[in-house]
């Protein structure tokens, strides 16, 4: 998808930098990791995102602009300069793909070519003139009809099997992506999906075991991932975020953007309240008569024009896990995060239409990571180096793969080197 210089990440030790591109921004984060393997953020820059909606560019010249500041204020914090990016990808191009696979073994012993053939086989599924493999996570193996085994290696059995979740993007976005980094005198590194990181983030082991949907709200993009056995098992998102409510109130209440805003932010609410008739609140006017005094009106207004996006995002996201076959494994938990998360109501208008238990996550404090850039907006950027440290076996052996034979190709030449090393 992109050519790579050296590789990001020749050992356990060196920086790390990863690029969250989102709708309303776009946030850079250098971290440090020691020989310890202790993570410690040195660089932090974000910037107001142009020429990018809904996770896909739609102005290069702008998107290229606001990534350059981003990244140009990380690096001064930093003090280094930034060569590879990990990028975050998002939008409704994401889609979410559950494949079961099985491979005769003839009672030997599994080894780590095994894993890479049967990974393989699930990655062989997907058409890849379609779709853009993002991640390849397996949910689970099973060895001679014995199912739930985390790491089959070392095992005898005659038929090795495995649940995989497969994680695409449209090509498409993903190349315009790329050359917009490229653009930037960036390479891309690789690919997180969105919620992918985030649940990383906000998520506690407990939830992810039980049964979880982690729903992560941006300002063009609500994109929400399932967790059950502690794995990952479907995911999607749609093209609707905060920016949306905030257009509907420019449309709702004729007031220019920067004004619907303020109007969210101080005294919006997603759920009515019994005063809401009672508050008035000051509108300024549209256009020419900006000058003139503000228009007042009572907060039911505002609330009325808020409420029915919200709900709408809520219900498709119950559509979707429902369609897509994951409602049994989603758990009574959903976590919401993203910067829209924090509109008032929210939380209750979740739990109404989900009918689960919600909560609202922010994500884990790291080391050297400022108060300002801690909060549920920063959740995927926080996420995407949490995710370095937990990625699945199966891609730690890909990268160690790329770092030995610095090579650029697709994933299909991965099964004949491991045949000719192992």
């Amino acid at each position: 998808m992109t050519k790579t210089s050296k590789p990001l990440r020749k050992s356990s030790t060196g920086s790390i930098a990863v690029l969250d591109i989102g709708t309303s921004k776009i946030a850079c984060f250098i971290a440090q990791v020691d020989s310890a393997g202790e993570m410690k953020i040195v660089g932090i820059g974000h910037q107001l995102s142009k020429g990018i909606r809904s996770g896909i560019i739609t102005d290069f010249a702008e998107a290229e602009a606001s990534i350059i500041a981003a990244v140009h204020a990380a690096e001064q914090m930093a003090g280094e300069t930034v060569e590879n990016v990990i990028v975050s990808l998002s939008g409704g191009n994401l889609t979410s793909r559950n494949v079961t696979v099985e491979m005769t073994m003839l009672g030997e012993e599994v080894t780590d070519r095994d894993i890479m053939d049967i990974i393989e086989q699930g990655r062989a599924s997907i058409l890849h003139n379609e779709s853009d493999i993002i991640h390849c996570i397996p949910v689970s193996y099973y060895l001679d009809g014995a199912r739930g085994i985390a790491d089959p290696r070392k095992m005898f059995g005659k038929k090795l099997g495995a649940d995989l979740h497969i994680i695409t993007g449209l090509p498409s976005v993903t190349r315009n992506l790329a050359h917009c980094v490229g653009r930037c005198h960036l390479n891309v590194e690789e690919y997180i999906a969105s919620p992918y990181a985030s649940a990383l983030s906000c998520l506690e082991n407990d939830e992810k075991q039980l049964g979880v949907t982690l729903v992560d709200m941006g300002g063009g993009v609500t994109s929400f991932a399932v967790f059950a056995g502690g794995k990952n098992v479907y995911t999607d998102a749609i093209a609707i975020g905060g920016q949306h409510v905030t257009n509907d109130i420019a449309r709702g209440l004729s007031t220019g953007l920067q004004h619907a805003e303020r109007l969210k932010t101080l005294h919006g609410s997603a759920i009515a309240s019994p005063k809401d008739d009672q508050v008035m609140i000051e509108v300024p006017p549209l256009g020419e008569e900006e000058s003139e005094d503000p228009t007042t009106m009572p907060r039911s207004m505002l609330v009325g024009v808020i409420r029915p996006r919200i709900e709408e995002i809520f219900e498709m996201i119950r559509s979707k896990i429902e369609m897509g076959g994951a409602g049994a494994m989603a758990g009574k938990r959903v976590v919401l995060t993203g910067g829209a998360s924090q509109l008032l109501g929210v939380r209750d208008m979740a739990a109404n239409i989900l009918g689960k238990q919600v909560r609202l996550g922010r994500p884990r404090p790291l080391p050297g990571l400022a108060e300002a850039a801690s909060g549920p907006a920063f959740s995927t950027a926080i996420g995407m180096l949490d995710y370095i440290t937990k990625k699945p076996m199966e891609e730690q052996m890909f990268d160690t793969y790329r770092r030995r034979r610095g090579l650029t190709a697709g994933f299909e030449k991965v099964v004949s080197w491991f045949r000719e090393n192992f």
